[in-house]
Protein backbone atom coordinates (compact mmCIF):
# COMPACT_ATOMS: atom_id res chain seq x y z
CA UNK A 1 0.00 0.00 0.00
CA UNK A 2 3.00 2.48 0.92
CA UNK A 3 4.38 1.53 -2.07
CA UNK A 4 1.54 2.65 -4.67
CA UNK A 5 1.06 5.54 -2.26
CA UNK A 6 4.63 6.65 -2.85
CA UNK A 7 4.35 6.42 -6.40
CA UNK A 8 1.00 8.60 -7.07
CA UNK A 9 2.46 11.08 -4.55
CA UNK A 10 5.56 11.31 -6.95
CA UNK A 11 3.38 11.50 -10.28
CA UNK A 12 1.80 14.61 -8.66
CA UNK A 13 4.97 16.07 -7.51
CA UNK A 14 6.30 15.50 -11.40
CA UNK A 15 3.19 17.18 -12.26
CA UNK A 16 4.01 20.03 -9.92
CA UNK A 17 7.25 20.56 -11.14
CA UNK A 18 6.58 20.87 -14.43
CA UNK A 19 3.96 23.67 -13.63
CA UNK A 20 7.10 25.07 -11.99
CA UNK A 21 9.01 24.91 -14.90
CA UNK A 22 6.49 26.25 -17.20
CA UNK A 23 5.73 29.47 -14.59
CA UNK A 24 9.64 29.89 -14.71
CA UNK A 25 9.37 30.20 -18.33
CA UNK A 26 6.58 32.33 -18.88
CA UNK A 27 6.47 34.24 -15.48
CA UNK A 28 5.37 37.84 -16.09
CA UNK A 29 7.90 39.55 -13.53
CA UNK A 30 10.96 38.30 -12.32
CA UNK A 31 9.55 37.70 -8.58
CA UNK A 32 7.56 35.08 -10.26
CA UNK A 33 10.32 33.72 -11.83
CA UNK A 34 11.82 33.30 -8.36
CA UNK A 35 8.79 32.15 -7.07
CA UNK A 36 9.08 29.91 -9.26
CA UNK A 37 12.33 28.63 -8.76
CA UNK A 38 12.30 28.52 -4.87
CA UNK A 39 9.04 26.15 -5.33
CA UNK A 40 10.66 24.13 -8.08
CA UNK A 41 13.83 22.95 -4.99
CA UNK A 42 10.74 22.53 -2.51
CA UNK A 43 9.32 19.86 -4.85
CA UNK A 44 12.74 18.69 -5.97
CA UNK A 45 13.33 17.95 -1.82
CA UNK A 46 10.03 16.32 -1.21
CA UNK A 47 10.59 13.94 -4.62
CA UNK A 48 14.03 12.77 -2.91
CA UNK A 49 12.29 12.32 0.73
CA UNK A 50 10.17 10.39 -0.94
CA UNK A 51 12.21 8.18 -2.79
CA UNK A 52 14.23 7.71 0.33
CA UNK A 53 11.60 6.36 1.71
CA UNK A 54 11.06 4.10 -1.40
CA UNK A 55 14.53 3.05 -0.94
CA UNK A 56 14.96 2.75 2.73
CA UNK A 57 18.07 4.76 2.80
CA UNK A 58 19.47 7.53 4.71
CA UNK A 59 21.51 9.17 2.26
CA UNK A 60 18.54 11.13 0.00
CA UNK A 61 17.53 12.35 3.27
CA UNK A 62 21.21 14.20 3.06
CA UNK A 63 20.80 15.35 -0.44
CA UNK A 64 17.45 16.65 0.30
CA UNK A 65 19.09 18.70 3.66
CA UNK A 66 21.76 19.64 1.42
CA UNK A 67 19.43 21.21 -1.61
CA UNK A 68 17.35 22.91 1.14
CA UNK A 69 20.16 24.87 2.25
CA UNK A 70 21.78 25.47 -0.94
CA UNK A 71 18.10 26.44 -2.01
CA UNK A 72 17.76 28.85 0.85
CA UNK A 73 20.99 30.72 0.05
CA UNK A 74 20.14 31.07 -3.38
CA UNK A 75 16.93 32.35 -3.11
CA UNK A 76 18.35 34.99 -0.57
CA UNK A 77 21.04 35.86 -3.22
CA UNK A 78 18.28 36.26 -6.03
CA UNK A 79 16.62 38.82 -4.00
CA UNK A 80 19.01 40.60 -2.49
CA UNK A 81 20.15 41.09 -6.56
CA UNK A 82 16.72 42.13 -7.50
CA UNK A 83 16.61 45.15 -4.69
CA UNK A 84 19.96 46.49 -4.70
CA UNK A 85 21.47 44.94 -7.75
CA UNK A 86 24.54 43.92 -6.39
CA UNK A 87 24.77 40.84 -4.41
CA UNK A 88 28.26 41.17 -2.60
CA UNK A 89 28.78 44.66 -1.05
Amino acid sequence: MLNITIIIVAAFICIALILNLWRLLKGPTTSDRILALDTMYINAIALILLYGIHASSILYFEAALLIAMLGFVSTAALCKYLLRGDIIE
